[in-house]
């Protein structure tokens, strides 16, 4: 199951649809009377789908290789899991959806997350993962933070009620992405173990 055609099939197929959800989103935004596409960055489900689109295209093409790729793949996969899991417990239901928004929608927080985890999980890449790489793959989210918090502060703008430093004051903000960043710590950490139970299992 894990040969190099269905591992590059199974990834470019999560590249496009990604790629389709992002598009697609951009267009919704667009085309919204109050919408402005800059917002978009803000969110850390555009990003991490960037960062899907990214990722599987490597894969796609034969080019899975390399400590940045390696940087690059952990965040991918933890960030998409922290955008599926996180939107069905705190923000699905907030906005009634149809049309291109709701495709956009469905493309980005449960299509995605639900093709790259699995193509993961069955067909790796697999034994490249370290405890630096995690280390490194917390630049993202800190990095989105330093990013959309100042941001928000300066616009207004904040991209999830639990980062609305206007509405909640930034110490609860500030506890709020404490917990998201252990829970994405704890999600790469996760990925490393069982990249190496895995990779002991198979055989030789």
């Amino acid at each position: 199951m894990r040969s190099e055609k269905f591992t590059r099939a199974w990834f470019a197929v999560t590249a496009v649809v990604a790629l389709a959800g992002l598009v697609t989103q951009v267009v919704t935004t667009a085309s919204a009377p109050d919408g402005r596409v800059a917002n978009l960055l803000c969110f850390f489900t555009i990003d991490s789908n960037l960062l899907v689109v990214l990722a599987s295209a490597l894969v796609a093409l034969g080019r899975a290789r390399g400590r940045l790729f390696t940087v690059l793949w952990l965040d991918a996969l933890a960030g998409i899991i922290v955008t599926g899991i996180v939107y069905q417990v705190a923000l699905a239901g907030l906005h009634d959806l149809h049309g291109l928004a709701f495709f956009a929608d469905t493309m980005l927080h449960k299509v995605t997350p639900f093709l790259f985890v699995l193509g993961w999980l069955l067909a790796g890449p697999r034994g490249t993962l370290t405890w630096r790489t995690v280390w490194w793959s917390l630049l993202y989210p800190l990095a989105w933070l330093a990013f959309t918090l100042p941001r928000g502060a300066v616009t207004g703008f904040y991209p999830y009620p639990f980062v609305d430093a206007g509405a909640l004051g930034y110490g609860q903000v500030a506890l709020n992405c404490v917990f998201i960043g252990l829970f994405f710590t704890a999600l790469a950490a996760a990925a490393l173990l069982y990249d190496r139970r895995f990779t002991r299992l198979e055989p030789a």
